[in-house]
């Protein structure tokens, strides 16, 4: 915990600073959510095909970027969405300027009861 997971749209891929990114949303969540800097593991998981609307796809005008934070449960929604703002703010950040729309969210939700880990 925290599981953070950030799902972009491929054509993204050269426009977004990942390892920026990860960082200063661990750092965030440290100062925003009490998590423990060690606990904060980020996937990035780029999308080959987006589509948007009715555009055709092949015309790549539109990107998405998609931030989910899990954390325990105890946060207040206050918490959480200051935690989803300063995501989105982040995201201004370290996404570079480009040619195509970018359509961002995020979302800070409580992990299930039943989340379980293990470190080897």
């Amino acid at each position: 915990m925290p599981q953070i997971t950030i799902d972009y749209s491929g054509t993204m891929e050269n426009a977004f600073d990942r390892e920026g990114f990860a960082r200063a949303l661990h750092e965030a969540t440290v100062e925003i959510a009490a998590a423990k800097p060690e606990a904060c593991k980020t996937q990035f998981r780029p999308s080959a095909y987006t589509a948007f609307g009715y555009e055709d796809p092949g015309a790549r005008g539109h990107a998405v970027v998609h931030v989910t934070i899990g954390l325990l449960a105890g946060r207040s929604d206050e918490t959480k969405a200051r935690l989803a703002e300063t995501a989105l703010e982040l995201l201004r950040k370290h996404v570079a300027d480009v040619a195509f729309s970018v359509h961002a969210s995020a979302e800070v939700r409580d992990l299930d009861p039943s989340y379980r880990k293990f470190d080897r």
